[in-house]
């Protein structure tokens, strides 16, 4: 059959996208290599880092292959593939940094709500490609999202910040009246601080509160905001220089290379350098929105939103955490933050995105 018409003066592959998404990872392989020098940090994350770009290019080159129709076709196996996954770490989960939401074979470990993040990103477009037609219809969304929403938040609750999210990215996109959408905020910001918030671990109420001030336990729960901000100040304008972080190479900023990467850049780069990874994730989120708004089809807009909810939220959240400015959830750096599942999953998230992108023309 042939090809839809296409929207005139867009062009099939859009080159400004890959080369955002390559600068971003420059970012993070230059930080990743410099603080492999702290002594508190495993000095093979650079390595590592390299392995997981290179791992990643063998799904992405697989979807290039597929194509659009059977990537969507596959992602009812892949969903629920993925939450039997995520289900298997209440019973053979691996505890790493105290969160028991690891599945560990020999030397590799993963985390498998990276994959369930891209399996929702994927099949929630198929069930909602009919678009919101009435109150009836959020079932199907919700059938999806709650099953995979229930086995994360039980374990990893910035995870399951981060399914939220993507998820109410996805239902603005599907077209739901704005007013569903603002009763459902309204809902959640006062059951969170009343319901809850009184039912978490004192630690969790903590991490989620000291980012307010820091001081009050500054050797305590207060201690890795508190030394970010200062590696972040340090900085200054232009930076201390590659490789010559002294808070971050001394150990004085924990989980340098992932939850604290930022703070890292910044004392490296300085203001300049800081402000320029806050552009690059704004045009990385201003092209994923322009990719949406060229496709014709409501599938693939809700796919790209998807997207967009996760890669700006845990930009946002990581960055404003590393600032004092957000609660601290351990959320990662998109690109930037060193881990194998992590960077992989992104990789892959956003060449789905492009292969969507490339292919939202062709008849189905």
């Amino acid at each position: 059959m042939p090809p839809l018409a296409t929207l005139e003066g867009v062009p099939k592959f859009d080159l400004r996208f890959p080369l955002i998404v390559a600068l971003l990872l420059l970012v993070g392989l230059v930080t990743v290599s410099s603080v492999a020098l702290s002594p508190r940090v495993d000095p093979g994350i650079f390595t590592k880092q390299l392995l997981g770009v290179g791992l990643a290019a063998i799904p992405i080159g697989v979807l290039w292959w597929a194509g659009r129709d059977r990537i969507y076709a596959l992602a009812p196996w892949l969903y629920g593939f993925a939450l039997l996954l995520q289900a298997s770490t209440f019973v053979i989960g691996k505890d790493v940094n105290g969160q028991q939401n690891w599945i560990v074979i020999g030397p590799l470990q993963f985390q498998p709500l990276e994959l369930l993040k891209l399996a929702l990103i994927l099949f929630l477009p198929v069930v909602m490609r009919a678009g919101y037609r009435g109150v009836a219809s959020y079932w199907r969304p919700f059938a999806v999202f709650l099953p995979a929403f229930g086995l994360v938040v039980a374990q990893d609750f910035g995870g399951a910040m981060v399914l939220s999210v993507m998820f109410a990215a996805i239902l603005l996109a599907w077209r739901i009246p704005l007013w569903h959408f603002l009763l459902a905020v309204l809902a959640v910001g006062i059951a969170f601080p009343t319901v809850v918030f009184p039912h978490l671990k004192p630690y969790q109420q903590a991490r989620l509160t000291i980012f307010l001030d820091p001081y009050r336990d500054a050797r305590g729960q207060g201690y890795q905001v508190i030394q970010s901000t200062i590696a972040v100040g340090s900085g200054g304008m232009m930076g201390k220089g590659y490789k010559q972080g002294t808070q971050s190479h001394n150990g004085f900023v924990p989980e340098a290379h992932t939850d604290f990467v930022y703070a890292s850049w910044s004392e490296e780069q300085g203001f300049v350098g800081a402000v320029a990874v806050l552009a690059l994730y704004a045009l990385l989120c201003w092209r994923l929105a322009g990719m949406a708004t060229e496709s014709p089809r409501l599938p693939d807009q809700i796919l790209f939103a998807g997207v967009l909810g996760q890669i700006g939220f845990q930009a946002v959240e990581n960055i404003g955490a590393s600032l004092s400015l957000l609660p601290l959830t351990g959320i990662t750096l998109p690109l930037i933050s060193s881990g194998l599942s992590s960077l992989i999953s992104t990789l892959v998230t956003l060449g789905l995105a492009y292969v969507i992108y490339r292919d939202r023309f062709e008849q189905i």
